[in-house]
């Protein structure tokens, strides 16, 4: 089974309206990405993957944050109407601000309605991810089996503060809560080796490598530091659609070793890319298909 852990949940159910269209230049140095997108859109984008774990990023101004046109009071809405369309081939990720006054009280209800983990991103939400409040929401998500999906590294928004989102922050969350399940996003690139350093220490945290097939170098470096420290088991595949598909991720990771022609540098091995590709994701995770609410 192939698994693509990091979706975006759809903007539209229906096709988007020309006047609805928006994309951004600065999510891939090839083409914009166009950000609005219809349920269907999603699927096809999805069509090599088996399953998709799905889910918005609860912020204030998403339009400004992360060029998403979601208001807020439909963040896990709309991904818990997605899921319930089809709970076979999806997995729904509730996103709350863990500062907000009502974070758990939202929580509970997503548990109610089928969400099986949480996907925060601190650069993105604008909060401390070591403050009490924060940790007090990791010990609800342990306590509930919820398994939390963390932005990892670089962004292209300039509000987004990067020490929120450095590897080594996961380190200290772990330590704290060694029985809560974590995904680090992007191999939280350009930090891999601290990524990589991260998941290999805590037998919970994973890391996906959604969006690094989009940069070469960083594609290997990151394969590399996870072969050598024999961690290829811990990282899951992600698409981070819309930026990539799920067949764009695929096939990227099986190119990783394109740029070494005429080198003597170390190959990633197909048992790496292989393994990753079909990563048992929902077993690592604790998650279970077909939950409705």
């Amino acid at each position: 089974m192939i698994v693509d852990v990091h979706t975006h949940t759809p903007t539209h159910r229906d096709p988007v309206p020309a006047a609805e269209v928006r994309s951004y230049s600065s999510w891939r140095t090839d083409r914009p990405v166009v950000t609005t997108n219809s349920w269907a859109d999603f699927d096809e984008a999805a069509s090599a993957a088996d399953v998709s774990i799905v889910f918005n990023i609860a912020v204030p101004d998403p339009e400004a944050a992360t060029g998403l046109p979601y208001p807020p009071e439909r963040t896990n809405d709309a991904t818990i109407e997605f899921v319930s369309a089809a709970p076979d081939r999806r997995v729904g990720f509730m996103s709350v601000h863990p500062e907000h006054p009502g974070a758990v009280d939202e929580a509970l209800r997503c548990i109610d309605a089928g969400l099986q983990g949480v996907k925060l991103g601190p650069n993105y939400q604008d909060f401390d991810p070591l403050t009490e409040t924060a940790h007090r929401f990791y010990r609800f998500c342990a306590e509930h089996g919820l398994p939390i999906l963390f932005h990892q590294g670089a962004s292209p928004i300039r509000q987004a503060p990067l020490r929120y989102t450095y590897p080594l922050v996961v380190d200290e969350i772990a330590l704290a809560h060694p029985e809560l399940r974590i995904v680090m996003a992007h191999m939280g690139h350009p930090w891999a080796r601290e990524t990589v350093v991260t998941v290999r220490k805590h037998p919970h945290v994973y890391a996906d490598v959604s969006s690094i097939y989009l940069r070469p170098w960083v594609c290997y470096e990151s394969l590399l530091y996870a072969q050598e420290w024999g961690v290829t088991g811990k990282l899951l595949l992600g698409s981070d659609f819309p930026i990539a598909t799920a067949a764009e991720a695929i096939a990227g990771l099986r190119r990783v070793n394109d740029i070494l022609e005429g080198t003597a540098l170390p190959r990633i091995s197909d048992e790496t890319v292989d393994g990753i590709i079909h990563a048992d994701a929902l077993g690592a995770l604790g998650l279970t298909l077909g939950v409705v609410a």
